[in-house]
Protein backbone atom coordinates (compact mmCIF):
# COMPACT_ATOMS: atom_id res chain seq x y z
CA UNK A 1 0.00 0.00 0.00
CA UNK A 2 1.00 3.34 -1.00
CA UNK A 3 2.54 5.86 1.59
CA UNK A 4 2.85 4.50 2.00
CA UNK A 5 4.22 6.99 1.50
CA UNK A 6 7.60 8.15 1.55
CA UNK A 7 6.47 10.55 4.01
CA UNK A 8 2.00 10.13 10.16
CA UNK A 9 -0.53 12.70 14.30
CA UNK A 10 -0.43 16.32 15.43
CA UNK A 11 -2.98 18.49 14.50
CA UNK A 12 -3.18 22.63 13.78
CA UNK A 13 -5.49 24.96 14.98
CA UNK A 14 -7.46 26.17 12.00
CA UNK A 15 -6.65 29.64 9.90
CA UNK A 16 -7.85 32.50 11.34
CA UNK A 17 -7.64 34.43 8.36
CA UNK A 18 -7.68 32.72 4.96
CA UNK A 19 -6.56 34.68 1.58
CA UNK A 20 -9.51 34.93 -0.44
CA UNK A 21 -10.42 31.30 -1.98
CA UNK A 22 -9.85 32.52 -5.64
CA UNK A 23 -6.30 33.00 -4.97
CA UNK A 24 -4.23 29.72 -4.62
CA UNK A 25 -1.87 29.51 -1.36
CA UNK A 26 -0.44 26.33 -0.36
CA UNK A 27 -0.76 25.38 3.18
CA UNK A 28 2.19 22.92 3.11
CA UNK A 29 3.91 24.29 6.12
CA UNK A 30 0.52 24.47 8.29
CA UNK A 31 0.23 21.82 11.77
CA UNK A 32 -3.15 21.17 12.75
CA UNK A 33 -3.80 22.40 15.98
CA UNK A 34 -6.49 20.45 18.58
CA UNK A 35 -10.08 20.26 17.23
CA UNK A 36 -12.53 22.48 19.18
CA UNK A 37 -14.97 19.68 19.59
CA UNK A 38 -16.53 16.18 19.11
CA UNK A 39 -19.23 17.45 16.97
CA UNK A 40 -19.33 16.68 13.18
CA UNK A 41 -21.46 18.94 11.77
CA UNK A 42 -20.38 20.95 8.84
CA UNK A 43 -20.76 25.07 8.51
CA UNK A 44 -21.91 26.79 5.17
CA UNK A 45 -18.83 27.22 2.99
CA UNK A 46 -18.19 30.91 2.49
CA UNK A 47 -19.96 32.35 -0.84
CA UNK A 48 -16.45 32.40 -2.05
CA UNK A 49 -15.50 28.59 -2.07
CA UNK A 50 -19.22 27.66 -2.40
CA UNK A 51 -19.31 25.27 -5.47
CA UNK A 52 -21.26 27.92 -7.69
CA UNK A 53 -18.15 30.17 -7.58
CA UNK A 54 -15.11 27.01 -8.01
CA UNK A 55 -13.11 26.70 -11.22
CA UNK A 56 -13.05 23.18 -10.95
CA UNK A 57 -12.76 20.14 -13.55
CA UNK A 58 -16.10 19.98 -14.32
CA UNK A 59 -18.41 22.16 -14.04
CA UNK A 60 -21.16 21.43 -11.10
CA UNK A 61 -18.67 18.33 -9.97
CA UNK A 62 -15.88 17.93 -7.54
CA UNK A 63 -12.75 15.49 -9.19
CA UNK A 64 -11.01 13.37 -6.73
CA UNK A 65 -7.94 11.47 -7.12
CA UNK A 66 -6.40 8.44 -5.39
CA UNK A 67 -3.96 5.17 -6.47
CA UNK A 68 -5.55 1.88 -7.33
CA UNK A 69 -5.82 -0.06 -5.43
CA UNK A 70 -7.20 2.02 -2.41
CA UNK A 71 -6.05 0.58 0.41
CA UNK A 72 -7.29 0.29 3.85
CA UNK A 73 -7.47 1.65 6.09
CA UNK A 74 -7.70 4.53 3.88
CA UNK A 75 -10.11 3.44 2.01
CA UNK A 76 -12.56 0.18 2.33
CA UNK A 77 -13.46 -2.57 -0.57
CA UNK A 78 -10.90 -0.86 -2.70
CA UNK A 79 -13.67 1.25 -3.71
CA UNK A 80 -12.87 5.16 -2.48
CA UNK A 81 -17.02 6.25 -3.40
CA UNK A 82 -18.31 4.55 -0.10
CA UNK A 83 -17.47 6.98 2.47
CA UNK A 84 -15.83 4.37 3.88
CA UNK A 85 -12.13 4.15 5.38
CA UNK A 86 -10.58 7.57 6.88
CA UNK A 87 -9.72 9.40 3.41
CA UNK A 88 -12.63 8.13 1.94
CA UNK A 89 -14.54 9.94 4.76
CA UNK A 90 -12.31 13.35 4.67
CA UNK A 91 -13.04 13.45 0.87
CA UNK A 92 -16.58 13.85 1.25
CA UNK A 93 -16.15 15.88 4.31
CA UNK A 94 -14.69 18.20 2.08
CA UNK A 95 -16.98 18.33 -0.71
CA UNK A 96 -19.76 18.67 1.67
CA UNK A 97 -18.19 21.66 3.19
CA UNK A 98 -17.80 23.07 -0.41
CA UNK A 99 -21.62 21.93 -0.83
CA UNK A 100 -21.35 19.30 -3.08
CA UNK A 101 -23.73 16.62 -2.23
CA UNK A 102 -22.07 12.67 -2.51
CA UNK A 103 -23.72 12.46 -6.05
CA UNK A 104 -21.95 15.25 -7.32
CA UNK A 105 -18.26 13.88 -6.24
CA UNK A 106 -16.21 11.69 -9.24
CA UNK A 107 -13.12 9.46 -8.40
CA UNK A 108 -10.67 9.05 -10.79
CA UNK A 109 -7.72 6.93 -10.16
CA UNK A 110 -4.18 8.38 -9.95
CA UNK A 111 -0.78 6.62 -9.57
CA UNK A 112 0.80 8.22 -6.59
CA UNK A 113 3.94 9.49 -8.97
CA UNK A 114 1.59 11.25 -11.44
CA UNK A 115 -0.06 13.26 -8.51
CA UNK A 116 3.02 14.63 -7.22
CA UNK A 117 4.65 15.41 -10.91
CA UNK A 118 4.78 18.68 -12.33
CA UNK A 119 1.69 19.40 -15.22
CA UNK A 120 -1.91 19.82 -14.99
CA UNK A 121 -3.89 17.41 -13.78
CA UNK A 122 -7.11 15.49 -14.37
CA UNK A 123 -8.38 15.83 -10.99
CA UNK A 124 -9.19 18.56 -8.27
CA UNK A 125 -7.76 17.41 -5.27
CA UNK A 126 -5.92 13.93 -4.61
CA UNK A 127 -6.34 12.30 -1.35
CA UNK A 128 -3.32 9.51 -1.58
CA UNK A 129 -1.62 9.46 1.91
CA UNK A 130 0.76 11.97 0.29
CA UNK A 131 2.81 13.76 2.50
CA UNK A 132 3.35 17.38 2.30
CA UNK A 133 7.22 18.43 1.11
CA UNK A 134 9.01 20.98 0.44
CA UNK A 135 10.71 19.40 -2.91
CA UNK A 136 6.70 18.42 -3.92
CA UNK A 137 5.24 22.04 -3.27
CA UNK A 138 7.37 22.81 -6.06
CA UNK A 139 6.04 20.86 -8.40
CA UNK A 140 2.37 20.73 -6.80
CA UNK A 141 -0.11 22.75 -4.07
CA UNK A 142 -1.26 21.23 -1.00
CA UNK A 143 -3.72 21.67 1.21
CA UNK A 144 -2.79 22.17 5.27
CA UNK A 145 -2.86 19.34 6.56
CA UNK A 146 -5.50 16.49 7.60
CA UNK A 147 -3.67 13.63 9.06
CA UNK A 148 0.29 13.73 11.06
CA UNK A 149 2.01 10.37 10.59
CA UNK A 150 4.88 8.33 11.72
CA UNK A 151 6.47 6.00 9.59
CA UNK A 152 6.95 2.57 10.76
CA UNK A 153 9.15 -0.34 10.55
CA UNK A 154 7.79 -3.52 9.06
CA UNK A 155 9.35 -7.12 9.69
CA UNK A 156 8.31 -10.96 9.85
CA UNK A 157 8.46 -13.07 12.91
CA UNK A 158 11.79 -14.64 12.97
CA UNK A 159 13.25 -12.26 10.43
CA UNK A 160 17.21 -10.91 11.12
CA UNK A 161 16.04 -7.53 12.83
CA UNK A 162 13.06 -8.90 14.90
CA UNK A 163 13.59 -7.67 18.58
CA UNK A 164 15.41 -4.94 17.82
CA UNK A 165 14.44 -1.99 19.73
CA UNK A 166 17.49 0.82 18.57
CA UNK A 167 17.51 2.66 14.95
CA UNK A 168 20.93 2.46 15.49
CA UNK A 169 20.24 -1.57 15.24
CA UNK A 170 18.67 -1.64 11.97
CA UNK A 171 21.97 0.05 10.30
CA UNK A 172 23.29 -3.63 8.68
CA UNK A 173 19.17 -4.31 7.67
CA UNK A 174 17.96 -4.88 4.43
CA UNK A 175 15.34 -2.58 3.97
CA UNK A 176 12.70 -1.61 1.32
CA UNK A 177 9.74 1.13 0.70
CA UNK A 178 7.31 2.42 -2.14
CA UNK A 179 9.75 4.51 -4.57
CA UNK A 180 9.29 8.56 -4.34
CA UNK A 181 7.53 8.11 -0.69
CA UNK A 182 8.36 9.48 2.63
CA UNK A 183 9.45 6.27 4.11
CA UNK A 184 11.78 5.63 1.60
CA UNK A 185 13.14 8.80 2.29
CA UNK A 186 13.13 7.92 6.39
CA UNK A 187 14.93 4.99 5.62
CA UNK A 188 18.38 7.15 3.48
CA UNK A 189 17.71 10.23 6.22
CA UNK A 190 17.34 8.64 9.59
CA UNK A 191 18.09 5.00 9.73
CA UNK A 192 20.89 5.05 6.64
CA UNK A 193 21.53 1.60 6.36
CA UNK A 194 24.67 0.14 5.22
CA UNK A 195 23.32 -1.56 2.01
CA UNK A 196 20.82 0.62 -0.10
CA UNK A 197 17.42 0.61 0.48
CA UNK A 198 15.10 -1.38 -2.05
CA UNK A 199 12.30 0.69 -4.03
CA UNK A 200 9.30 -0.58 -5.34
CA UNK A 201 7.14 0.76 -7.19
CA UNK A 202 3.74 -0.24 -5.06
CA UNK A 203 3.36 -1.20 -1.32
CA UNK A 204 2.28 -4.53 -2.46
CA UNK A 205 5.90 -5.25 -4.59
CA UNK A 206 7.19 -3.93 -1.52
CA UNK A 207 5.27 -6.67 0.80
CA UNK A 208 5.95 -9.78 -1.30
CA UNK A 209 9.57 -8.79 -1.40
CA UNK A 210 9.15 -8.97 2.52
CA UNK A 211 7.57 -13.03 1.94
CA UNK A 212 10.11 -14.23 0.41
CA UNK A 213 12.31 -12.64 2.78
CA UNK A 214 14.18 -10.50 -0.22
CA UNK A 215 14.41 -7.78 2.76
CA UNK A 216 14.18 -7.89 6.40
CA UNK A 217 11.46 -5.16 6.48
CA UNK A 218 10.11 -2.11 5.27
CA UNK A 219 9.06 1.16 6.21
CA UNK A 220 5.57 2.59 5.62
CA UNK A 221 3.14 4.79 7.89
CA UNK A 222 1.91 3.52 10.52
CA UNK A 223 -2.13 2.88 9.75
CA UNK A 224 -0.72 1.19 6.78
CA UNK A 225 1.89 -1.37 8.67
CA UNK A 226 -0.67 -2.02 10.64
CA UNK A 227 -3.06 -3.34 8.08
CA UNK A 228 -0.32 -5.00 6.48
CA UNK A 229 0.64 -6.81 9.64
CA UNK A 230 -3.11 -7.84 10.06
CA UNK A 231 -4.54 -8.49 6.41
CA UNK A 232 -1.50 -8.99 4.12
CA UNK A 233 1.20 -11.25 6.06
CA UNK A 234 0.66 -14.21 8.13
CA UNK A 235 3.91 -13.85 10.21
CA UNK A 236 4.12 -9.74 10.16
CA UNK A 237 4.98 -7.61 13.16
CA UNK A 238 5.30 -4.15 13.42
CA UNK A 239 9.35 -3.52 14.58
CA UNK A 240 8.59 -0.01 15.77
CA UNK A 241 7.88 3.85 15.04
CA UNK A 242 10.60 5.81 14.01
CA UNK A 243 11.12 8.68 15.91
CA UNK A 244 9.89 12.00 15.05
CA UNK A 245 12.14 13.67 12.32
CA UNK A 246 12.70 17.56 12.46
CA UNK A 247 11.07 20.44 13.79
CA UNK A 248 7.73 20.03 11.97
CA UNK A 249 5.32 17.03 11.97
CA UNK A 250 5.11 15.09 8.84
CA UNK A 251 0.99 15.60 7.53
CA UNK A 252 -0.92 14.46 4.55
CA UNK A 253 -2.26 17.22 2.44
CA UNK A 254 -4.58 17.20 0.19
CA UNK A 255 -2.65 17.61 -3.62
CA UNK A 256 -3.54 19.82 -6.14
CA UNK A 257 -2.37 21.52 -9.52
CA UNK A 258 0.57 24.02 -8.87
CA UNK A 259 -0.99 27.45 -8.70
CA UNK A 260 -4.51 26.28 -8.36
CA UNK A 261 -7.44 28.51 -7.45
CA UNK A 262 -8.83 25.70 -5.08
CA UNK A 263 -6.21 25.39 -2.63
CA UNK A 264 -7.06 28.27 -0.54
CA UNK A 265 -10.70 26.70 -0.19
CA UNK A 266 -9.77 22.89 0.07
CA UNK A 267 -7.64 24.21 3.38
CA UNK A 268 -9.80 25.93 4.77
CA UNK A 269 -12.51 23.21 4.53
CA UNK A 270 -9.83 21.10 6.15
CA UNK A 271 -9.16 24.31 8.79
CA UNK A 272 -13.38 23.66 9.12
CA UNK A 273 -13.86 20.09 9.66
CA UNK A 274 -10.13 20.21 12.19
CA UNK A 275 -12.09 22.95 14.35
CA UNK A 276 -15.62 21.35 14.98
CA UNK A 277 -13.97 17.97 15.41
CA UNK A 278 -14.63 16.07 12.21
CA UNK A 279 -11.25 14.93 11.66
CA UNK A 280 -10.71 13.59 14.90
CA UNK A 281 -13.66 11.92 15.07
CA UNK A 282 -13.11 10.21 11.89
CA UNK A 283 -10.07 9.38 13.09
CA UNK A 284 -11.40 7.43 16.17
CA UNK A 285 -13.92 5.70 13.36
CA UNK A 286 -10.94 4.73 11.03
CA UNK A 287 -7.95 4.87 12.76
CA UNK A 288 -8.03 3.87 16.26
CA UNK A 289 -5.70 1.58 18.28
CA UNK A 290 -2.58 2.52 15.72
CA UNK A 291 -0.18 2.80 18.23
CA UNK A 292 3.52 1.13 18.60
CA UNK A 293 6.68 1.01 20.13
CA UNK A 294 9.09 3.60 19.35
CA UNK A 295 12.10 3.02 17.97
CA UNK A 296 15.04 5.03 20.09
Amino acid sequence: MPQRRPLIAVTLLPLLALAACGAPTDGGGAQPGSPAGPGTSVSSPPAECHKSRLDVTHPGRLTIGTDKPAYEPWFVGDDPSTGKGYESAVAYAIADQLGFEKSEVTWVDVPFNTAISPGPKDFDLDLNQISISDERRKAVDFSTGYYTVRQAVVTYKGSPIEGRTTVRDLADARLGAQVGTTSYTAITSQIEPTTAPNAYDTNDLAVQALKNHQIDGLVVDLPTAFFMTGAQLEDGVILGQLPQSGGRPEQFGAVLDKGSSLTACISQAVDALREEGTLADLEQTWLKDQGAPELQ
